[in-house]
């Protein structure tokens, strides 16, 4: 793995025009229907043309990356093994990097660890999602 990065592989991981066909880098297992109405609870949104899938976090620690033992399952090559991990504590929800090596992005700010909010934009590789927390 190349763990050196340029400014231009950084940049390119976060720019919002870059068309991205991130539904099929979902393990098919993981995909949830639409979300028309979501039930109250925290979520990761992935859009793909036109189409939402919602992503419950049911679990107090979700790990992502590309390995087998992820609980999110990305195939992208620009997600690690092990690339971040959420975590759900006290009512709040906080995104961790995993050591990755192209690095974990909130709102276009590469982060070690950051506090998620409705709405933030996540960025793995060349995987967006949408963290979203629907109240009861």
């Amino acid at each position: 793995m190349n763990t050196t990065t340029d400014s231009s592989t950084t940049t390119a991981a976060f720019e919002p025009t870059e068309a991205v066909d991130a539904l099929p880098r979902i393990e098919r297992d993981a995909r949830g229907g639409g979300f028309d109405r979501p039930a109250p609870g925290r979520f990761l949104v992935l859009e793909d043309a036109g189409e939402r899938q919602l992503l419950p976090l049911s679990r107090p620690v979700t790990h992502i990356g590309r390995g087998f033992g992820a609980d999110l399952q990305l195939e992208d090559p620009g997600v690690s093994r092990r690339h971040a991990i959420v975590t759900q504590r006290r009512g709040r929800a906080r995104i961790l990097d995993d050591r990755s090596a192209n690095g974990t992005f909130v709102n276009g700010r590469r982060v070690v660890e950051a506090e998620l909010q409705d709405g933030d934009v996540i960025v793995l590789g060349q995987v967006v999602l949408q963290y979203v927390d629907v109240p009861a």
